[in-house]
């Protein structure tokens, strides 16, 4: 169909101070910062849209393209409201501040943005990488506010080992944390809305403690004990060419995780938009040469799309 075709894109980078310089050498991220921490890789959000590189639209953001053809995005859900998702790499060299993210109703009425539920997938972990994912045992107000003053928030957290491979499912009002080590690919609403609850008592490059957001965070925190790790109940199917892994389906967004060993094909159907992250290897989608770190927007009603090759990636839907 016209001007539908698929969009290779070029992500915005950003420095923050807890990030590394491996997705430099891993994926060849040409962007001129040190250290690296994440890549926006498709985004349209305002504080790090991604360019399309290829055909028609080269050279625009992809928010450029998608507010001039609101049908890429597809017919579920409001083309108005934007692509509701936004992909990254992040390279944790260092601990990431333990934080949490509201859910849409409230980031609606308080901050006029939307929420952030979010997924990783774990390329790389350094020998006893680990993250936070809530909380070990049930806490409240009164605990964490003493726990913070006498400096020993972390011994309520949720601590989990992690490998190359494992995914997790971070819902809205989470607490938790990418430990140092960690490289991972992330899948979340386009959200960039964080409440820190604890920094390791780190100065920004302003020399000044880094903000943190405990009154906000207080509201939408799930102080319950963790029930779940995100390790169980995956099944991975085996086709002829490919093998494929559902990470996650919940009413944000549904991510597989495929390797192809030969080809595989697949259909983008009008009703969503759908994307490609390559996290290792090299082939084709649709003819065009893709390898480890690109990543591709599949306008929506593009219809049946074909990969070959030796690669893994993450296909991506809302």
């Amino acid at each position: 169909m016209a001007g539908r075709y698929p969009m290779l894109l070029a992500p915005c980078g950003k420095d923050y101070l807890w990030g590394g310089i491996r997705l430099k050498e891993l994926f060849g991220k040409n962007l001129d910062m040190t250290p690296l921490a994440e890549t926006w890789e498709c985004s349209v959000h305002p504080d790090g849209p991604s360019t399309v590189q290829n055909g028609l639209f080269a050279g625009k953001t992809l928010k450029e393209v998608l507010d001039a053809h609101p049908e890429f995005l597809g017919t579920k859900g409001n083309p108005a409201d934007g692509l509701p998702l936004l992909v990254k790499f992040i390279d944790a060299a260092k601990d990431l501040s333990i934080q949490v993210h509201p859910d849409d109703a409230f980031a609606k009425e308080f901050e006029g943005s939307r929420g952030k539920a979010e997924m990783w997938y774990v390329l790389k972990a350094a020998e006893g990488a680990k993250i936070v994912l809530g909380f070990e045992h049930r806490v409240n107000e009164e605990i964490l506010r003493e726990a913070r003053k006498k400096g020993d928030f972390r011994r309520h957290l949720h601590y989990i080992p992690v490998k190359a491979g494992d995914s997790f499912f971070v819902p809205p009002g989470t607490v938790h944390a990418i430990g140092a080590g960690i490289i991972l690919a992330e899948v979340q609403e386009s959200s960039n809305l964080t409440y820190r609850v604890y920094d390791y008592d780190r100065t920004g490059a302003d020399g000044k403690m880094r903000k943190l957001h405990l009154e906000k965070a207080f509201r939408v925190m799930n102080m319950n004990p963790v029930t779940m790790h995100g390790r169980g109940g995956r099944t991975v199917r085996y086709e002829t060419g490919c093998s494929r892994e559902t990470l996650c389906r919940c009413r944000y967004f549904e991510v597989e995780h495929i390797r192809c060993t030969d080809h595989f094909s697949f259909d983008v159907r009008r009703e969503a938009c759908q994307i490609l992250l390559c996290l290792e290897g090299e082939g084709t989608v649709e003819g065009d040469c893709v390898k480890a770190g690109d990543c591709l927007f599949l306008p929506a009603g593009y219809g049946g799309t074909e990969v070959r090759g030796r690669i893994g990636l993450l296909k991506i839907r809302n």
